[in-house]
């Protein structure tokens, strides 16, 4: 299993995390019973050659498959902002929050709220994640993140 891992090529970087540490391909199990096409024509004068320009090329490679990496994540990264709808909550918004599972009621059942509130912004933490008060000025005990509000229209 540990080795299929990693003889494996990532689709991230291109490379499997055997060539990105050791700087060549592994043979794999099947190969060294079995026999294949490199296994036959091993010559060790080759081979020795081979590795030398190979471990000379690997911070190349390492280089190549950190770029990789880099624009996977990027894509990643646009793929998950072009689903994610913005939501622009201000100080002094009024929004309801979200219900979770150890404040909720169990007596309510699958009646119970699902939204808890008015309640209205006191601050913002940074992008994101807000301090609630109720209509009263009674702070919220923790902050709140913005998936788990939803604004109030009166």
């Amino acid at each position: 299993m540990l080795c299929s891992y990693n003889t494996t090529p990532r689709s991230t970087t291109g490379e499997s995390p055997f060539m990105l540490t050791y700087g060549y391909e592994a043979m794999v199990p099947v190969e060294v019973g079995s026999g294949s096409l490199r296994r036959d024509r091993y010559t060790e004068e080759d081979t020795e050659v081979s590795q030398i320009l190979h471990l000379d090329l690997l911070e190349e490679t390492r280089e190549n498959s950190q770029l990789k990496l880099a624009a996977y994540q990027q894509r990643a990264v646009r793929y998950y902002n072009k689903k994610v709808k913005g939501q622009l909550l201000k100080v002094g918004d009024l929004v309801l929050r979200k219900v979770i599972p150890n404040i909720r009621i169990p007596q309510h059942g699958v009646f119970g709220a699902n939204w808890k509130g008015p309640y209205r912004i006191k601050a913002i933490l940074w992008k994101g994640t807000y301090h609630l008060e109720d209509l009263e000025g009674k702070l919220v005990p923790r902050a709140w993140n913005a998936e788990h509000l939803r604004k109030y229209y009166q």
